[in-house]
């Protein structure tokens, strides 16, 4: 169980407080509810570009890392499709100093085209160095592409496009900035050894002078339900053949989520899962097969993708996987196999959250999904699903209709 106090500010800021006085250090984690989804779909790669705008200096403070340094902190950052998150973690005695540089860029950053020019080009490298040039890299680029029509999830965080960073105008950047990054959307989590008064006394000292901002209100078109499969062929310079196929699946905070998450267990998660056994083990048809998904806000895609062993025909290797499903379709599962996965996802939960740092991000993105106090009902969630429900489950999603196939080849 995860205590903590909740309280607001004025300007809307959220707060969270998570005492352990277990430990000598503090973690100040600020997530901002915007994502690649939020972005205008001619200008992608928006949320990911400020993740690195975000330390080039603020208005006050031109160094970022220089004072944390000094109090003994260190920081990072992540953006996803769904959320934009920055954490530092320093010792709980220095906590003012954290405060203090994450409310100045909140504030407002040191907009420069000289900023802007340094991002850009750090942006455009990662783009080719891991998207273009990498073995495999544009693999998702091509499956979202595909899987998606509608909703945008359409492109990855890194952006749909590198011309879309390339062009990006410091006009652009700085709207994209005050309609986001706000105190009204965003969720301040403070974990440690600290009291919910102090906390709060620095948040009104720091944040509360911060204006709002407007309110933003998604509104993002949904993803219509797919009826006929997709495929794609590639060719690249690829060591091996790789199939990715996927399916739709739902929301994060639907209910039928945490079966799904299950069944990416059965299937595919490590050694003893069924696929592994059957397809790398037995068959010798791959090389390495997993099965997972992406845990979006948004209804996501459940992926099983696997490398094929030399001389595999890529239609033979297709067909062994839709056999296991069809397998996993046919016959309700066995309670022992179930409670395995569950055992499994149990104990990753709670490994998890064994560091203050991963309990202040779980505190912000459960606020952030709509209630802070879900972190502490989600094992029940996994121990209610039922063999029943991963049967329904398993012929609802895994139809050909719904599922999205990448053949990529190795160029020979």
């Amino acid at each position: 169980m995860v205590h903590f106090d909740r309280f607001v500010l004025n300007n809307g800021l959220r707060v969270l407080v998570h005492q352990d006085t277990s430990t000598p250090m503090a973690v100040v984690n600020v997530m901002y509810d915007v994502g690649a989804r939020d972005e205008n779909p001619a200008q992608t790669g928006f949320a990911h570009l400020f993740e690195h705008l975000m330390f080039g200096g603020s208005v006050n403070i031109p160094e970022y890392d220089e004072p944390l340094q000094m109090a003994g902190g260190e920081n990072n950052a992540y953006t996803s499709n769904d959320l934009t998150n920055y954490y530092i973690q320093l010792p709980a005695e220095n906590l003012e100093t954290a405060f203090w540089l994450e409310s100045d860029r909140m504030l407002s950053l040191a907009f420069s085209e000289k900023s802007l020019d340094v991002q850009r080009k750090v942006v455009c490298e990662e783009f080719k160095e891991h998207y273009l040039n990498k073995p495999y890299g544009d693999v998702w680029l091509k499956m979202r592409e595909l899987a998606y029509t509608t909703h945008p999830y359409r492109w990855m965080t890194i952006g749909k496009e590198l011309s879309h960073i390339e062009n990006a105008q410091l006009q652009d950047v700085k709207d994209f900035f005050f309609r986001f990054y706000r105190p009204n959307n965003a969720i301040l989590v403070v974990a440690g050894n600290v009291t919910t008064e102090q906390v709060r006394e620095l948040a009104e000292k720091w944040f509360g002078p911060i204006e709002a901002g407007e309110p933003y209100v998604r509104n993002l078109p949904g993803e219509p339900a797919q009826a006929a499969a997709r495929k794609l062929e590639v060719f690249a310079k690829v060591p091996l053949d790789s199939l990715y196929k996927c399916w739709h699946i739902f929301s994060r905070t639907d209910p039928r989520y945490y079966a799904a998450d299950l069944i990416t267990e059965v299937l595919g998660g490590g050694g003893s899962s069924r696929l592994y056994q059957a397809l790398v083990k037995e068959q010798k048809l791959f090389s390495n097969i997993e099965c997972y998904h992406h845990g979006t806000v948004d209804p996501g895609l459940l992926t099983i993708e696997g490398k094929l062993v030399k001389g595999v025909k890529m239609e033979d290797a297709e067909a062994a996987v839709n056999a296991e499903i069809e397998k996993l379709k046919a016959e309700v599962i066995a309670e022992a196999e179930l409670q395995k996965v569950k055992n499994k996802t149990e104990s990753m939960i709670a490994f998890e959250d064994m560091t203050i740092m991963n309990r202040a991000n779980s505190l912000a993105f459960y606020e952030l999904l709509g209630d802070a106090g879900l972190m502490n009902t989600e094992l029940d969630r996994y121990q209610q699903v039922t063999a029943q429900d991963i049967h329904s489950l398993m012929n609802e999603v895994f139809t050909e209709g719904n599922s999205t196939t990448l053949y990529y080849f190795a160029k020979q």
